[in-house]
Order: C-alpha cells, then structure tokens, then sequence
C-alpha cells in the first residue's frame, strides 16, 4: 500500500493544487495520502496575506472530499519538512517550486539511515500566457483560480 506525502499553503486552491493533489491521490490509490497544510507562522513568511489556518483546512477539506470522495488526512506543517523525516513515505509529490526541499528531505533521510522517498515532480500549470499559475499571481489579479487573465 503505497503512502504519499504532499504538502503546500493551498492558499487559494487553484488548478496548480488540483495538479499536484491529483497526481498524489493518482499515486496513493489503495494506500494513504497525507497533505501537509502549511500552519499560520510558517505561512506568514509567505510575500502575500494568507487565510488562517482553519479556512485553508476546511476548503481543502471540502476539494478533496468533493473531487476523491474521500476524507483528506491533512496535518500542520510547522516546518518546510514536516513528517517526511520521521515516517515511511513511498512518493513525495512536488512542484517545481518545491522540488528542492524534496531534495533537501532525502538528504536528510540519508544522513539519518532512512530510505530515501521517490520524488514525482508534477510540471507547473501553465495560464493562459503561459506563465506559471501562482498563489501571488492570483492574489494580485492578473489571474483567476483557473489561470485566465483578468482585465
């Protein structure tokens, strides 16, 4: 049964996310996917204001039950590692963006005698000027939730 670890802000939840939470339910079929859901302090180093904690939980919560038709294991990130040096993971699923703490985790695992975790890096969504969709793009309002320019 395989486990997965993701983990983000989902902040807001955006076409970007449904890539990367797709990818890792697509991978955790039969086993155990756990999110790693950024907590407030974390989040405030973010460049742009993020929703509290609770919000985040609850649309994430709502996306994943409504799109998987399951109940999301969803837990705190305090830090950018969260459980991925302590537990048995199977995948790490990543953005490009996060694909160097994915690195960094394995590194870590390896200094401490633990398996290292396959890495499936899932491409960024392109909008439709084919840039990136991103969190700070949407919260500026160059984009919406799906990537379509505004204005």
């Amino acid at each position: 049964m395989p486990r997965v670890a993701v983990g983000g802000t989902f902040d807001p939840l955006h076409d970007g996310h449904e890539a990367l939470l797709s990818r890792a339910y697509e991978l955790g079929m039969g086993g155990e996917v756990v999110i790693g859901l950024t907590s407030d302090d974390l989040a405030r180093r973010r460049v742009h204001p993020v929703a509290d904690y609770r919000v985040r939980e609850r649309e994430l919560n709502r996306y994943v039950t409504d799109r998987f038709g399951i109940s999301p294991e969803i837990m705190t990130l305090h830090d950018p590692y969260g459980t991925a040096l302590k537990e048995p993971f199977d995948y790490i699923v990543v953005s490009p963006e996060t694909h160097p703490v994915a690195k960094k985790i394995n590194e870590l695992r390896m200094t401490r005698g633990m398996p290292t975790i396959e890495i499936v890096l899932v491409p960024f969504v392109l909008a439709e000027d084919g840039v990136p969709i991103s969190s700070t793009r949407i919260k500026n309002g160059e984009i919406d939730l799906h990537g379509r320019l505004i204005g």
